[in-house]
């Protein structure tokens, strides 16, 4: 009985192993979201695609066209800053600051776009207004920043989140809020996350061998309050909602220069141990990256890359050879080299 009861144990690890094993996706390439920051201005602030096989070498889809025209997906008419994210269920996700700073300026932006789809190709959506859905904390909202999703895996669901600012307040801090099943809005109100000493903007929470890893856009003031250094900077948690811990050390080399970065994004080198956080040189048309193995250390030096389009603060994925020629088939512009 105990030998048969072995095999019985045996039979069904091997069956998960193996089950495993074939849902584990094979990614050849990258795809990157981003909006673009060149061309008629009532352009710029859409949803693109760009393809690559090395994450160094891109090439827009669509003819560097928007994907998703941001009149149909958008409160304002405009979005920014989107980040997309590989769903624990098969799914993707995109969420995205919903402001059209060509028609309506920076002085507000009423919240954010949340997109879903199972394909890469098709899109639902739907996007909330802060104040409208959430009156009594949120009334008197200024900005709804760069939101960003990350799968809480202690909690079983997508913590979206994203830097707020009052008209009251000149503080940039860090909220979030658990996603509703469909990925149509909030389960209940947001709630504050993190507040950096001098504010922060552009959060991307990157989690590695127990460590979450929140890098931001964050400052350096006097003790008068001016602002004097600013750029990439890092704090660490062991949980999800902190205590977080800042570093206060600067990661991007620009940050002892005169030149302007932000909206930083850190992702993993398919089926390597090393990590890439890129940034905007939102001033100079560029995009830079610099790499690391422990998310604590980066390489001393810039890489640029080789791309056909002037992204503006973007994300990237993994992408498989048939999401790729998906891709393909919808949008053109993907590079041969993922379609081999």
């Amino acid at each position: 009985m105990k030998k048969n009861l072995n095999s019985l144990i045996n039979f069904i690890a091997l069956i998960l192993i193996t089950s495993c094993a074939s849902s584990k996706k094979d990614f050849k390439g990258y795809l990157f979201a981003y909006f673009e920051g060149t061309g008629p201005g009532e352009k710029q602030e859409q949803l693109r695609f760009a393809a690559s096989a090395d994450a160094k070498n891109w090439k827009a889809l669509n003819d560097n066209e928007p994907i998703i025209p941001s009149s149909e997906i958008s409160q304002t008419g405009g979005i920014r800053d989107p980040h997309i994210l590989r769903g624990k269920d098969g799914d993707f996700n995109i969420v995205a600051t919903d402001m059209y700073t060509r028609k309506n300026g920076w002085e507000t932006n009423p919240g954010i776009v949340m997109m879903k789809s199972q394909n890469l190709i098709e899109w639902e959506h739907n996007w909330i207004d802060f104040a409208q859905t959430y009156p009594e904390q949120f009334g008197n909202v200024k900005w709804v920043w760069a939101p960003q999703t990350l799968y809480d895996e202690k909690a079983g669901k997508y913590l979206v989140y994203f830097t707020i600012r009052f008209h009251h307040n000149q503080k940039l801090d860090l909220y979030g809020a658990y996603a509703n099943s469909d990925f149509t809005g909030f389960e209940s109100e947001p709630f504050l996350i993190f507040s950096a000493k001098y504010g922060s903007i552009d959060g991307d929470i990157i989690y590695k061998d127990g460590v979450y890893h929140l890098f931001y856009k964050g400052n350096t003031k006097d003790k008068d309050g001016h602002e004097f250094k600013n750029g990439i900077q890092q704090a660490t948690s062991k949980s999800l909602m902190g205590p977080w811990k800042e570093d206060f050390k600067y990661l991007d080399t620009y940050a002892n220069q005169n030149t302007g970065v932000e909206g930083s994004s850190v992702f993993k080198l398919n089926n390597k141990d090393e990590y890439i956080l890129m940034y905007d040189l939102y001033s100079s048309q560029g995009y830079e990256f610099q790499r690391s193995t422990d998310l604590y250390n980066f390489t001393d030096t810039t890489e640029s890359f080789n791309k056909n389009f002037y992204p503006r603060h973007g994300s990237v994925i993994g992408i498989t050879k048939e999401e790729a020629q998906r891709l393909q088939e919808k949008w053109g512009g993907v590079p041969k080299e993922l379609l081999k």
